[in-house]
């Protein structure tokens, strides 16, 4: 970024008039700009504020609908629909036009060229023997007759009843008439471009006497000052519409900001206040003595009824399982695993022996027995 100040451009010397435009043509754009650049930063105002609060969130949910009721659904029908019903018809046709059709070209058409192609080449060998060895000497002969028999004579007589006559007729009497009759022309040609000079020079000085003179004296003395006094009319009107929107921006954001500050001090603030110094403590106060014991309550009113439900849920299952065992019987590998189930539960040590005088686990009384 240039830190330094562009110099400044060259004053240019203004004159009374300039002057004397400019400070009525300020005044008076400013008192009918002011009005118009506050209705359009309050409404510059009202259309973010519409935008952020209103008109996003209702696109962002347009948008989602959207997706929801056309994107997703032409998704799935793309996806589930018609991809896999263009691969069965891509198969389809490959299965009953593809494949048949490069079954006829390599096995009916390929050969049946092949065998045409054989023929035409013998055909066309045959044609070029019978034009070689034939055509081409018959050709020959009969054109040398025709031009040593037929030719010749003919060229001779067109030559001396034709040609000569008519060289003979144009050099004695149509070159000597050609040249007088463009003598004649050229001589009537420059007396018409005399004509025509002096024609339009009469002209071009009646045009300009009676035209150009009068319209060039409109434009020096009339058309120019009338724009230049139009031109400075339109810059200052124009440099006034700037000054009075930039002033009419101050204006109108130095409103903006004592609206907002009320709006603070009307609004704002007793409502934060209010928040802060009643609310608060209320809402501290009602957690605290209504809101936690009564969701304490309830945590414990669905600790007792999960039990109550799994305790009534056991005992439905242990009654099925009784009436099952009642009616049908149980089975031996069930028996044998809910027994060994209860042992594990239950888990009592596996009863011993009972101990007599003459059990005894001491290693000299087993020495002795041995």
């Amino acid at each position: 970024m240039d830190l330094q100040k562009p110099p400044a451009e060259p004053h240019q010397p203004e004159g009374c008039l300039v002057v004397a435009i400019r400070l009525p043509v300020r005044i008076v754009v400013l008192v009918l700009v002011v009005p118009v650049r506050m209705a359009w930063d309050a409404l510059v105002v009202t259309g973010r504020f519409l935008r952020d609060t209103l008109l996003r969130p209702l696109g962002r949910a347009l948008l989602w609908l959207g997706r929801v009721v056309f994107v997703w659904p032409l998704v799935g029908l793309w996806r589930y629909v018609l991809v896999p019903a263009g691969q069965a018809l891509a198969w389809l046709g490959k299965v009953l036009l593809v494949v048949p059709a490069v079954a006829l070209h390599r096995y009916v058409l390929t050969p049946v060229g092949q065998a045409a192609v054989w023929l035409a080449r013998g055909v066309g060998a045959g044609c070029a023997w019978l034009y070689a060895r034939v055509l081409t000497p018959a050709g020959h002969a009969v054109l040398w007759l025709a031009r040593y028999a037929v030719v010749v004579p003919v060229l001779w007589l067109v030559r001396y009843l034709v040609v000569v006559p008519a060289r003979r007729v144009y050099e004695w009497i149509l070159a000597p008439v050609g040249r007088a009759a463009a003598w004649c022309a050229l001589g009537l040609w420059r007396l018409l471009g005399l004509l025509v000079t002096g024609l339009g020079t009469a002209l071009y000085w009646i045009a300009r006497v009676l035209l150009v003179l009068p319209a060039l004296a409109l434009w020096r003395w009339v058309l120019v000052p009338v724009g230049r006094f139009l031109g400075v009319l339109a810059r200052e009107v124009g440099e006034a519409l700037g000054h009075a929107w930039r002033i009419a921006g101050h204006l109108s954001r130095s409103v903006g900001r004592v609206l907002a500050t009320v709006f603070r001090w009307l609004f704002v603030e007793p409502v934060r206040w209010v928040y802060r110094t009643v609310l608060t403590p209320v809402g501290h106060v009602v957690r605290d003595l209504v809101l936690k014991p009564a969701a304490q309550a309830a945590r414990a009113v669905g600790r007792v009824t999960r039990q109550a439900l799994a305790s009534a849920r056991e005992t439905a299952r242990q009654t099925r399982a009784d009436v099952r065992r009642i009616l049908f019987g149980e089975p031996r590998e069930r028996a044998v695993r809910t027994r060994e189930r209860e042992a594990v539960l239950r888990r009592e040590p596996t009863p011993l022996g009972t101990r007599t005088l003459d059990s005894s686990t001491t290693a000299l009384t087993n020495l002795t027995k041995d």
